[in-house]
């Protein structure tokens, strides 16, 4: 039995009582009626595109009707076939407008098919689909998705694509009534001008000109109010933090914050929150591509998360969004699990140090007691403060570079990432910064001179308040001019000045499959386990995975696991691209020549999740 916790009573009734309740799986009847939409849709696109095969009564009674019946039903039925294939996805997810055009276009394209083709079969499917839509209408209830206008481009662009490519198919449909041979440039001439409205080069015997130019200039209309719609339609952003949503956070932050190490990166302004009905527990998310991500533990009294998972959980029915944990703890991971039967499966760990144990001596600190001396005789020196401790210009000048320094073209970071440096309520921050001062005394300049911009900075690490005792690493950013280790100077400086800084504990990196990694290399690892270690070798060609563990590895740190929740397997595909997206590896955002002017979105590199974010030093570590 579920536990009745913050106001919940379903815990009164047993599991299996529950599910019998329920009946069957609501998500059967949409999927099955996407699939039928998705089948019909190709029939009307048939039944428009290609000639009638056989002669009857009814084409005779279809020789009555006036001329222009006939082109105007092809192209209707055809209209109708795209639309409704672009509307199945739309039904699977049981999305209510999806279910409206739907009712709206069945008939449409039944009409269309039995005055062009004369298909009574296939106007019946398209009305008993109808039907079907009729009496399951409860199931589609889904609110829209967040949107945004430059969806009008990709719409343009795939359907623009698509047109083009249907219209060659129906330019070449009716090759006994085509004049003369024309090739493969004069059909595509011809479906181009068709799309406009215009006559092309290619020519037909009777009425097929007709049809044709009807179909291709149905397909351009098409094209062009399903952009002008995308365009001009009022926007529904995704859900952000307002001011009030950020001081509650910060309330249980103050209260519960020692918990997870990843509390303090709930405060990203561009996540949503949904609250317990107490108002003690909170989950904070984004939704990318219908999936609703949720990252780290939920924000506060363990008690009041299954409140706070609830509504999360009814957020996500509402709008039909795949839901989805990245980096829960063992904890969150159980209470996940347990609050709304998700699976959770591990994804790597998160490196640990106590403070009290850290120390440079002995033979597994060599390498980083080396490094840190020698970068020290080179002349560098380290400074950890407090974010409020710093000046407005110091700040911005660290917020400067570090923007100038980020290592990609798109800024990274979701789960484990704040997105900001230097904001006045993000006081407790903790920022280390390494400095060389001008050695170019002779006049000379070698990229290390107090000219640089950004004066005799060289390197920043910033750090987020876990608890009270406590920091997460959030940023590493260095010049690439300055000499390789600075992550090593900048981490060993930081855990150096915890002491008077009060921290007890510092959260470094995230490693993924790090667990793999390290069994993997063990005398007596199975055929199994090492080839997924191999794999995962081959692909830290590409991405970070064996060089982060090893980087974590350097400060001998304890590991704490982090999972994924998830519905099903089948959508960790689906939760991965999302996940990509959102921490900035997967880019679907408008060109850079459309962004001019714009100013930046709220991120920075994740040096958690973010595999990619780093350091040339730590890639090869």
């Amino acid at each position: 039995m579920s536990a009745t916790v913050d106001g919940d009573t379903s815990g009164l009734v047993p599991d299996g009582v529950r599910r019998l309740l329920r009946g069957p799986r609501p998500e059967s009847v949409p999927t099955l009626v996407g699939t039928a939409c998705m089948l019909v849709g190709l029939i009307d696109i048939a039944a428009g595109v290609f000639p009638r095969f056989r002669h009857s009564r009814m084409h005779a009674l279809a020789e009555v009707l006036p001329g222009s019946t006939g082109p105007f039903a092809a192209a209707l039925s055809l209209s109708a076939g795209v639309l409704l294939l672009l509307l199945a996805h739309g039904l699977k997810r049981h999305k209510r407008r999806a279910w409206r055009a739907a009712v709206v276009l069945l008939p449409a394209g039944a009409v269309g098919q039995f005055v062009y083709r004369n298909s009574v079969i296939g106007a019946l499917l398209s009305l008993i689909l109808l039907a079907l839509l009729l009496r399951h209408r409860s199931e589609f209830v889904a609110l829209p998705d967040p949107r945004s206008r430059w969806k009008a481009l990709a719409n343009f662009i795939l359907m623009g694509a698509g047109s083009l490519g249907l219209g060659l198919v129906i330019v070449s449909a009716h090759p006994r009534r085509i004049v003369g041979d024309p090739g493969i440039t004069d059909r595509l001439e011809h479906v181009l001008y068709g799309l406009f409205g215009f006559e092309g080069p290619v020519d037909y015997h009777g009425q097929v000109s007709w049809t044709v130019a009807y179909s291709l200039g149905s397909l351009g209309l098409l094209t062009a109010v399903t952009t002008i719609y995308f365009a001009f339609r009022p926007e529904h952003p995704a859900a952000r933090l307002t001011e009030e949503d950020e001081l509650r956070l910060r309330a249980l932050l103050a209260r519960h914050g020692g918990r997870d190490s990843l509390g303090h990166f709930a405060l990203r302004r561009d996540k949503g929150v949904v609250f317990s009905p107490s108002g003690k527990a909170a989950v904070c998310y984004r939704v990318v591509s219908s999936v609703m991500l949720a990252s780290g533990d939920p924000i506060g009294d363990v008690e009041a998360w299954p409140g706070a998972i609830e509504r999360f959980m009814d957020e996500a029915k509402a709008h039909s969004w795949t839901p989805a944990v990245m980096g829960c703890s063992e904890t969150g991971g159980e209470v996940w699990t347990r609050e709304t039967g998700l699976d959770a499966l591990e994804l790597g760990d998160e490196a640990v140090v106590d403070v009290a144990d850290f120390s440079l001596t002995g033979r597994a600190m060599r390498n980083v007691r080396q490094m840190v001396k020698r970068i020290e005789r080179n002349g560098y020196e380290t400074k950890v403060r407090r974010a409020r401790d710093l000046s407005d210009v110091e700040l911005a000048q660290l917020r400067r570079a570090a923007a100038d320094w980020r290592g990609t073209d798109t800024e990274r970071g979701f789960s484990m990432a704040l997105g900001r440096i230097g904001d006045p309520a993000d006081g407790d921050a903790v920022i280390a910064t390494a400095h060389k001062a001008d050695d170019s005394a002779d006049g000379t300049t070698d990229g290390t001179s107090d000219g640089s911009p950004y004066g005799d900075l060289k390197a920043i690490i910033h750090f987020v308040p876990w608890g009270t005792d406590g920091m997460s690493l959030d940023l590493m950013r260095r010049d690439r001019s300055a000499d390789p280790g600075m992550n090593e100077l900048l981490i060993v400086a930081a855990l150096q000045a915890c002491p008077g800084l009060k921290i007890e504990r510092v959260s470094l990196n995230f490693a993924m499959f790090r667990s793999a990694l390290a069994r993997g290399e063990k005398i007596g690892a199975g055929p199994v386990l090492r080839l997924w270690r191999g794999l995962l070798v081959f692909l830290s060609r590409w991405f970070q995975i064996e060089s982060l563990y090893k980087f974590n590895a350097k400060f001998q740190p304890r590991w704490e696991p982090r999972f994924v929740v998830f519905r099903s397997t089948r959508d960790l595909p689906r939760i991965g691209f999302a996940a990509m997206q959102a921490e900035g590896f997967v880019n679907v955002a408008l060109p850079r020549l459309f962004l001019r002017g714009r100013p930046p979105r709220q991120s920075r590199p994740c040096p958690h999740m973010s595999v990619q974010a780093k350091e040339p030093e730590v890639r090869t570590a």
